[in-house]
């Protein structure tokens, strides 16, 4: 009984400073500065984690860049429209949708729903992340005033499912897991030329920032379109 306690102890210690030594790493990243999202909060909505997680490794990239996370763009009606990440980069805005999915993934460029297949058959239909960033470029577009053509949509799945058939032949818009993000958008900044000088880049990003850590009741149908 001693042993079984003392393994308990050991385990309960163990799990409080894996928890704690991770919760000061989020307290100090920049995601948690930008989302104002508490560490808790994010670890139990895995939506939020895959945020969080993307918005890591686009720091590592190299140029000039801000980004901004959870902005509720306005779409002129009362509505707003949830843009889940905006990498503004000397090269261009790359407008993120992240999939924290698991299973595998079927999907083309053109059909409004895609399919997530799950480990025991189950099948389930969920609305094209590519529709759905479109319709986050199109309020983005209208809110800058900026060149469609500078614009690039990412669709993020998470490591734990299986991008099974993807067809898509837009150069501007990528659909890919997690561990691929930073060498997609790196290959796509070599082959884009410079844009932004660094004084526009921190303009875009104050122009979007009063977008985002909404409060509550302007967020409704965020997640929608």
């Amino acid at each position: 009984m001693g042993n079984i306690l003392g393994i308990f102890i050991i385990f309960i210690l163990g799990f409080c400073i894996n928890y704690g030594l991770k919760k000061s790493r989020y307290d100090k990243s920049n995601y948690k500065k930008e989302s104002g999202n508490n560490y808790f909060g994010v670890r139990m909505d895995k939506g939020k984690y895959g945020e969080y997680l993307s918005f890591n490794k686009l720091e590592k990239i190299k140029g000039d860049h801000r980004i901004l996370t959870n902005v509720y763009l306005p779409k002129g009606n009362g509505e707003t429209t949830e843009v889940d990440l905006i990498y503004i980069h000397e090269t261009g805005i790359y407008v993120l949708e992240s999939k924290n999915y698991s299973g595998w993934i079927f999907g083309d460029e053109k059909s409004k729903y895609w399919m997530q297949t799950l480990p025991n058959g189950h099948k389930e239909k969920f609305y094209s992340p590519i529709f759905q960033n479109n319709t986050h470029i199109k309020y983005l577009i209208k809110l800058l005033q900026i060149d469609e053509k500078i614009i690039k949509s990412i669709i993020v799945f998470s490591e734990r499912c299986t991008i099974k058939k993807m067809v898509v032949t837009s150069e501007k818009v990528k659909v890919i897991n997690r561990y691929e993000l930073n060498r997609t958008i790196e290959k796509l900044i070599n082959n884009s030329p410079k844009i932004f000088e660094s004084g526009k880049i921190i303009e875009l990003y104050y122009e979007l920032k009063p977008y985002t850590c909404v409060k509550e009741e302007a967020q409704y149908s965020g997640k929608q379109n």
